[in-house]
């Protein structure tokens, strides 16, 4: 999977960031599908907890991931850590 993480016009630095993040990003991918294929549907902020990344983290990854066509919302919503109410997602391909 290819996403785009820098522009045409960025400095060299942020060219060799974004390919450096490429490789964390595809350990972000398989943990969250392992986290969503075990334990079922959940919110970002229990995907976070159980693979023990940061919610941001966490966020960056599933449109990423939706587009890609393994994972998407269920409709329904579920409860942050904070309490407010969060798009609930779930796996659509095994990892």
């Amino acid at each position: 999977m290819e996403h785009i993480r820098a522009r045409a016009n960025d400095p060299i630095t942020s060219f060799e960031a974004a390919d450096a993040a490429k490789e964390l990003a595809e350990r972000h991918y398989h943990k969250i599908l392992l986290i969503l294929n075990e334990f079922g549907p959940m919110g970002k902020d229990g995907i976070a907890y159980l693979a023990s990344l940061d919610a941001n983290q966490v966020s960056r990854r599933l449109p990423e991931m939706e587009r890609e066509g393994w994972i998407a919302l269920t409709g329904r919503k579920v409860k942050s850590k904070s309490g407010r109410a969060e798009r609930e997602w779930m796996a659509l391909t095994a990892t």
